[in-house]
C-alpha cells in the first residue's frame, strides 16, 4: 500500500511539473511589451543621435523576435526580446552617459529633439 502511495505522488508531481512546464511556453507577451517600450525609451533619451547603433541593434532584434513570434516559435521570440531590451537599455544608458557628458552627436545621425520652452 506504501509502495502505491509513493508510486502516486511521484506520478502527481511529474504530471504537476509537466503543467507548470507547458504553462511558460506560451507566448512572449510581456517580453515583447517591454522590448518595445524601452526601445520607445531609448529614442525619447536620443539614442538614435548619441547610440545609433545600439538602437539599431535592439529594433533589428525587436523585428526578429516578431516573426518568430508570428511563427510560433515562442521560446526563440523571446530570447529575442529579451536581447531587444538589453540592448535598448544599454543604448539609453549611452546615450543619457554621452549627452551629459557633453559629446557632439555622431555625423550621420538626425539631431536631437528639442522641445520648446
Amino acid at each position: 500500500m506504501s509502495s502505491l502511495k509513493s508510486t502516486f505522488r511521484l506520478l502527481l508531481c511529474s504530471c504537476l511539473l509537466v503543467v507548470a512546464a507547458c504553462s511558460t511556453a506560451g507566448p512572449p507577451v510581456q517580453e515583447m511589451s517591454d522590448a518595445r517600450q524601452a526601445i520607445a525609451a531609448a529614442r525619447e533619451a536620443g539614442a538614435a543621435t548619441y547610440a545609433d547603433a545600439g538602437l539599431r541593434s535592439a529594433e533589428d532584434r525587436l523585428a526578429e523576435a516578431e516573426t518568430q513570434l508570428n511563427q510560433r516559435m515562442y521560446w526563440e521570440a523571446r530570447r529575442l526580446a529579451l536581447d531587444a531590451k538589453d540592448s535598448a537599455v544599454d543604448a539609453l544608458l549611452r546615450s543619457r552617459s554621452l549627452r551629459e557628458a557633453g559629446a557632439t552627436p555622431t555625423p550621420d545621425a538626425p539631431p536631437p529633439n528639442k522641445t520648446p520652452p
